[in-house]
């Protein structure tokens, strides 16, 4: 019996919840999958598993190896990364989270290049908008849109993005254009559901910050969605400027509240703290950095209105 091949697969079995998800996994057949697991089972003298037709779930034994088996994954793939570190190659699985919106746009196009460079890293790429947990989920890294990093996370700023208040000529043709925040309660907004303060926008003005409570007309967890909404001139959007910086150069949405500064978020790197940080995120945190270092979003117009 390979054993270390074996607690492989069990990890596997684990974390997949199924024999078919870890055959999946590690592109190994379902038979070799029962077969590491009973052989491990035989090896200790335990079981590890309770199988029944509808779930799968861990006994007490199987709980606490299972634990002590990652700690060894883990250790194996740190001295690996020290190796690596020595030849200058990197090479393994990296899962990486980042929001939708800006995934889509703006880190899509980088993950080609880092590939062809980094042959031997298979990339698995999560889009999401949910804030996730990086060690219960398995993350290498995530990229995350905040105020603040997660203070339990190491982070490091990729770029910065301003949010911009801002709606289509038509839709302010017809309703008017808001010199002041506490009209916008008298607008049609499109809100983000997953924005911190919900559906009350804060803004910093020659007196101070003020806050309105808006009035959402259309609820979506996706900032596509509520800038596509807003190019049909259904309302006024609060979106970050790296998402609408080309329609308000064009034109097809104005920037409003000229003399109201809004909130400034910082594109983090975040992965989690570990004594050794593997080759493979130190690279590719180093390349997002300097990819990011050109932000096309970072001067919008003047606003108008």
């Amino acid at each position: 019996m390979d054993l270390f091949q074996a607690m492989k697969t069990f990890t596997a079995v684990v974390e997949a919840g199924s024999f078919v998800g870890a055959m999946d996994a590690l592109e190994i057949s379902k038979p070799a999958v029962s077969r590491h697991v009973a052989e491990l089972e035989e090896h200790l003298g335990t079981r590890l598993l309770q199988r029944t037709t509808r779930r799968l779930s861990l006994t007490d034994e199987g709980l606490r190896y299972y634990q002590r088996c990652k700690e060894v994954l883990q250790a194996v793939q740190e001295a690996e990364a020290e190796v690596g570190a020595a030849s200058g190659r990197v090479h393994g699985w990296l899962r990486v989270g980042a929001p939708q919106t800006f995934g889509a746009l703006h880190l899509a196009p980088l993950w080609g290049r880092f590939a062809a460079e980094n042959p031997q890293v298979v990339l698995d790429i999560v889009l999401s908008d949910r804030v996730v947990d990086l060690v219960e989920e398995g993350y290498d890294l995530v990229v995350r849109i905040a105020r603040l990093p997660d203070s339990n996370l190491v982070s490091r700023v990729l770029a910065y993005t301003r949010m911009v208040l801002c709606a289509s000529p038509d839709y302010l043709a017809r309703h008017g254009t808001p010199r002041q925040p506490h009209e916008l309660a008298q607008h049609d907004v499109i809100s983000y559901s997953y924005w911190s303060s919900g559906d009350v926008w804060s803004f910093t003005g020659p007196q101070g910050e003020v806050s309105v409570r808006t009035r959402s007309r259309i609820h979506a967890n996706n900032g596509d969605t509520c800038r596509a909404a807003a190019l049909a001139h259904q309302g006024v959007i609060l979106q970050p400027d790296f998402l609408v910086h080309e329609d308000l150069h064009s034109g097809r949405l104005v920037a409003l509240l000229p003399g109201f500064q809004t909130v400034r978020l910082g594109i983090y790197a975040l992965y989690p703290t570990r004594r050794q940080l593997p080759l493979k995120v130190r690279r590719l945190v180093d390349f997002l950095v300097d990819a990011l270092r050109q932000q096309p979003w970072a001067e919008p117009p003047s606003p108008g209105g």
